[in-house]
């Protein structure tokens, strides 16, 4: 049976209707070294499900996938151990058909889960309030510095160097409509001096630690300066399992946290979907885009749970909204909920300490090699080397024989000499051994 959703004469009337002549008119506006012409993709016109199964099997295998290799690879995007259960329970039909709660009266048990959510990240982030999730790390950042804007009134936000360079790009997209967006140059291994740069027209400071590089920033000074000129601090962290060591960004005088929640719960996943976390100060909390499962009682004084806040445009007046999020990474959050709530906070530092101890151990073990300079001097489970040839190189070398090296710092807008090197607790000794001869053998 084929399926053809459009005919010839479909496509005619609705080209008559719109007023233009061919589909190729419809794509001028495209630049041309965009456009792939339909030959390049090479692809047949007919096959049977078994064959097309077999083809794209071929094809997926030619991927490095991180489970079946050594892996290095960070930078936002971390290979954690997921526990089995999370997998069995997220596909639970009672969660995994549940829609968004838009009649909180029969989502209960998903309002639940985001209660616990909510709870879990405002105690993570040492912060007073969270909502329900966003989409992943990087637009939590650029709904932190709207957020900033409508509160100080102001529009101008300063990005540290250390951002990374996607987080950065999307808050310029997102945030920039509304002010003047500006990069403080990056320094890998080092702190920029960002706080000579806030001024009386700063509405935010956007810092990460740790930051793209590695390296563990201190925000009180920062914070401090920010608050001295009106000013709000925006922390940002996109290794959350970091904060089960390092004090947490509200402790440090943050306003406003945004950070990636995909390492506890949700694997990779060629890049998404993830979750985003967002928490800030209760005094902030009108502000707060997204959605807020709050505790109540019934008429029959029985505990439930209601959507205490939801500023979106569904909801209310249009331009009375703090953002026009749709909804917030459901099953992802849910997944993040009950890894955390598995752990526990005892399980949780533990997991931290095991993190920052394979990574010095992997740290101290390469920076003895020819060729090989650590310039991280505080790190959490990943750091940056520099060595004697291109990064790029090496990493392509590398993974030619099944060894995924790290990031090469080109690729985030750094230097051709450097390496960023993630290690987490999937990390064995074998897994440091082939990394370690296999850049001895590159950089000899």
């Amino acid at each position: 049976m084929r399926y053809h959703p459009l005919t010839a004469q479909d496509r005619r009337d609705m080209l008559a209707k719109i007023g233009v002549p061919n589909v190729d008119v419809l794509f001028r506006d495209v630049p041309k070294e965009a456009l792939a012409p339909l030959a390049a993709f090479d692809l047949p016109n007919t096959q049977g499900e078994l064959e097309v199964d077999r083809a794209l099997s071929k094809l997926a295998a030619r991927n490095i996938a991180s489970g079946n290799a050594p892996s290095f690879c960070g930078a936002g995007a971390y290979k954690h151990h997921i526990p089995s259960a999370v997998d069995h329970l997220i596909q639970r039909s009672e969660f995994l058909t549940s829609y968004t709660p838009y009649q909180p009266e029969i989502a209960q048990g998903t309002l639940q889960y985001l209660f616990e959510f909510q709870t879990q990240v405002a105690l993570l982030t040492g912060m007073e309030v969270a909502n329900a999730s966003l989409y992943d790390g990087s637009t939590a950042t650029a709904e932190a510095v709207m957020m900033a804007q409508r509160v100080t009134k102001r529009g101008k936000a300063i990005l540290s160097g250390g951002l990374h360079p996607h987080y950065a790009e999307t808050v310029e997209t997102v945030a920039g409509l509304f002010g003047e967006m500006q990069r403080a140059p990056a320094t890998p291994g080092s702190a920029e001096d960002i706080v000579a740069l806030i001024d009386e027209e700063t509405a935010c400071v956007v810092v990460q630690s740790p930051d793209v590089y590695g390296l563990i920033r201190s925000l009180k000074p920062i914070a401090d300066a920010a608050h001295a000129k009106g000013a709000l601090l925006i922390a940002v962290v996109t290794e959350i399992i970091s904060l089960g060591l390092l004090e947490s960004p509200g402790a440090q005088g943050a306003d406003i946290v945004a950070a990636e929640g995909q390492s506890i719960g949700n694997g990779l996943n060629f890049g998404g979907p993830y979750v985003g976390l967002f928490a800030t100060r209760e005094k902030f909390l009108r502000q707060m885009p997204g959605r807020l499962t709050g505790e109540t009682v019934d008429a029959e004084g029985r505990r439930g749970f209601v959507l205490t806040l939801s500023t979106r445009e569904q909801h209310i007046r249009r331009e009375k909204a703090t953002s026009n999020i749709c909804t917030n990474s459901g099953l992802c959050t849910l997944a993040f909920t009950i890894h955390m709530t598995l752990l526990g906070e005892e399980g949780l530092s533990r997991l931290a300490r095991l993190n920052h101890a394979k990574a010095s151990a992997l740290a101290d073990r390469l920076s003895k090699l020819k060729g090989v300079e650590l310039i991280t001097p505080a790190f959490f489970n990943e750091f940056t080397l520099r060595l004697c040839k291109s990064a790029d190189n090496v990493v392509d070398a590398l993974a030619v024989h099944g060894i995924l090296a790290g990031v090469p710092a080109s690729r985030l807008g750094g230097a051709d000499d450097l390496l960023v090197v993630a290690a987490t607790e999937t990390a064995t000794d074998e897994d440091f051994a082939a990394l370690e001869a296999g850049l001895k053998e590159q950089l000899s």
